[in-house]
């Protein structure tokens, strides 16, 4: 019988594949809306731009896609404390899964409360100087909240966390094989999207412009196969062979 004291695997399946869902949605809204990602590569004045013209709208949206990763980072928790006393990595691959998301969330929400401050100066100056103070500061808070910490720290920690998830559920035999190795496939194309991140302060580094889609979309699906495969734990068969 499943300990009652443990988080119930319905529960973790259900977080994550509600954490995949609502990450999609404001995702899928700003490549529509605003270009991304490939507006983060424009040039700062223009960004500044279509950003202002964005509105509140725009603002609300950079938020949602900032605190729809909460679910996600219960559903780490909880998978940590179901699994800390049979695979002795999970404990601190927890701690790495729970850091990757935080410093993904306070990255983007440079795009809710510092970023409108810079886009309305820079639109509505017609000061020279003050023009270029604001793209001077977009271009500073950019590089260190989206490229270091979202980007970078962000997403290398994301990617320890789902090889060594993938290795723990493999070693447990809690889910197909494939499961793993997609997992493993996953990481490996959303890995090279470093590059693009290098390229910043390295000219003519190697980039694969698709590594960041493709890399991103690869492990949301992960997160939803994965999600799945909890709540199949979760069956009267499942616990009895797992808990």
């Amino acid at each position: 019988m499943e300990r009652t004291e443990l988080p119930s695997y319905r529960l973790i399946g259900h977080l994550l594949i509600i954490g995949a869902v609502l990450v999609l949605i404001p995702y899928t809204i700003l490549t529509i809306i605003f270009d991304y990602p490939d507006i983060l590569r424009q040039d700062p004045g223009v960004v500044l731009i279509r950003f202002q013209a964005g509105g509140p709208a725009l603002i609300a949206t950079w938020w949602a896609f900032a605190i729809t990763g909460f679910p996600l980072l219960i559903a780490y928790v909880l998978i940590g404390q179901r699994l800390e006393t049979k695979v002795y990595f999970v404990r601190w691959v927890t701690l790495v899964g729970v850091v990757s998301g935080l410093v993904q969330i306070i990255g983007l929400l440079r795009w809710t409360f510092v970023v409108p401050v810079l886009a309305s100066t820079y639109v509505h100056t017609t000061d020279p100087a003050i023009r270029a103070a604001s793209v001077v500061a977009f271009q500073t808070i950019h590089q260190f909240g989206g490229v270091v910490l979202g980007e970078h720290l962000g997403q290398l920690l994301t990617i320890v966390w789902t090889i060594m998830l993938s290795r723990a559920f493999e070693r447990l035999g809690f889910f197909p094989k494939w499961v793993s190795w997609f997992g493993y496939m996953a990481s490996a194309v959303y890995l090279l999207a470093q590059g693009d991140l290098a390229a910043t302060v390295i000219p003519g580094f190697p980039v694969w412009d698709l590594a960041g889609l493709l890399g991103s979309t690869f492990w949301l699906i992960w997160l939803l196969i994965t999600g799945v495969q909890f709540m199949r734990l979760s069956q009267p068969k499942g616990i009895a062979a797992l808990a």
